[in-house]
């Protein structure tokens, strides 16, 4: 009894012994899966999805939409599909994605070249509009999947012109009267949606025309087109 006893105790001590082992075996792991090539999980994460929207970047701007397959977006990315499904549900997501950061990406530079104090109306536009078609001139793959090759886009197109129209307006302090009513509203916010509808047309030529004209060229005419339609705008 006593051998039976000692050899439980032993055998106890053995599976005690396997169950820590066994824990530290999946907490290496779990280490190694944390940490990997001194990079965080986290950080392998937003690598893989920053990689795929470059990829997608490039590729939609070079292509239509219908042309590029997620194989192709993988295979410039050097990320496996099952990655890409991590982050994507499909191309339309993935291209929703690179357009809305793109385009958050030129307003935020507008915005940012947007003088805080100007003399007169035109000193304000004309570095609005020369950040706007330098930005645009300096990274046409951008340029092109913001305005051109999106074709699914077109609701979301339409969208964005009545965002970017009260951006505008904030950026250049011209908001509708305190006390206007809805009519005096309606004017003001169909002005500026005209504006900024008709800036999109402009670029979208310059874009179909192998953007040749000399940009700091098309920022003055875009600059006049601006100050012509606000300086008529009357009532606000």
């Amino acid at each position: 009894m006593g051998g039976r006893a000692t050899e439980r105790q032993t055998t106890g001590g053995r599976g005690a012994d396997d169950g820590r082992e066994g824990a530290e075996r999946e907490t290496g792991e779990r280490a190694r899966g944390e940490n990997y090539a001194g990079r965080s999980r986290e950080a392998r994460v937003a690598d893989r999805r920053e990689r795929l929207v470059e990829a997608g970047l490039e590729l939609f701007a070079a292509r239509a939409f219908d042309d590029v397959t997620v194989a192709d977006v993988c295979a410039r990315a050097k990320v496996s599909k099952r990655y890409f499904y991590e982050h994507f549900t499909d191309r339309e997501h993935l291209l929703l994605d690179v357009h809305r950061e793109r385009n958050d990406w030129l307003l935020a530079g507008v915005a940012a070249a947007t003088p805080r104090e100007a003399d007169d109306l035109e000193a304000l536009l004309r570095p609005m509009m020369t950040a706007l078609v330098h930005l645009l001139a300096d990274h046409p793959d951008s340029a092109r999947v913001i305005y051109i090759n999106a074709p699914r886009m077109e609701l979301r197109r339409r969208g964005l012109l009545h965002k970017d129209a009260e951006l505008f307006g904030r950026l250049v302090g011209l908001g509708a009267a305190e006390h206007a009513g809805p009519a005096e509203q309606l004017r003001h916010d169909r002005v500026l949606l005209g504006l900024v509808a008709g800036v999109t047309e402009i670029l979208i030529d310059w874009l179909e025309r192998g953007m040749t004209d000399d940009p700091d060229t098309l920022a003055d005419h875009l600059t006049g087109f601006t100050l012509a339609l606000l300086e008529r705008r009357g009532g606000f």
